[in-house]
């Protein structure tokens, strides 16, 4: 399915994956869970195809998850703060963007973190030891036009606002909640990626765990009408 609408670019996105993998999933979905939601690219994908109409939305990161809110339940109020805080970085962007990372840090809105998202390095999220974002700016741009992340966010919003539930929980905590009738859909972004070298990304999670979740998923599949 070509262009669905994408709310703001991030590193290990499934945008462009989305409609693959949704092949792989039954054709008709009680519920979809995402417990790592990222972008919520499946689920957009998934409304989009109407393969389901309720989504559990959930992410470690609070602020994303807000943004996530905020560009589905009210996109008007986030792409006039996005085209705002954009306008402003026309004589100093470089600037413009460390006083817009440092305001985040000290208050975590996620309407800055939109911006930050939209302007950063390859949209890669990073955070140092204190739990502040660090990420640089990607000087050979200056983000996303306004107008083109209105329309994006407003393409989300018409195909989740009202089909969402959204959380900020451990995944454990998500799945001890789910229903037989749930779909999860398990995409850490920390699993196989560095080992315990790198101190930015979680070594990974129990591999008996994602057995599990693919037999419940195998089960779902074959009792699928």
């Amino acid at each position: 399915m070509a262009n669905l609408p994408h709310p703001f670019q991030y590193q290990g996105s499934k945008r462009n994956l989305a409609t693959h993998i949704l092949s792989f999933l039954p054709n008709q979905v009680e519920r979809l869970v995402e417990p790592f939601a990222g972008t919520s690219a499946l689920s957009i994908a998934a409304a989009a195809e109407q393969s389901s109409q309720n989504f559990w939305l959930n992410d470690l990161n609070k602020p994303l998850i807000e943004l996530f809110k905020l560009i589905t339940e009210n996109p008007g109020d986030i792409a006039d703060a996005y085209a705002e805080i954009w306008s402003e970085q026309h004589l100093d962007s470089i600037s413009h963007y460390f006083e817009v990372r440092t305001k985040f840090n000290q208050t975590k809105d996620p309407k800055l973190f939109l911006y930050l998202l939209a302007r950063c390095v390859k949209g890669a999220v990073r955070y140092n030891s204190e739990g502040l974002f660090n990420q640089s700016p990607d000087k050979r741009r200056k983000g996303t036009q306004p107008a083109t992340v209105r329309k994006n966010i407003e393409g989300v919003s018409r195909l989740l606002k009202g089909k969402c539930q959204f959380t900020c929980l451990d995944y454990r905590q998500v799945l001890a909640q789910v229903q037989d009738r749930d779909f999860v859909y398990m995409d850490p972004p920390y699993q196989g990626v560095s080992g315990n070298k790198d101190s930015r990304y979680f070594s990974g999670i129990r591999t008996g765990l994602s057995k599990k979740i693919k037999a419940k998923s195998d089960q779902f599949r074959k009792t699928d009408p």
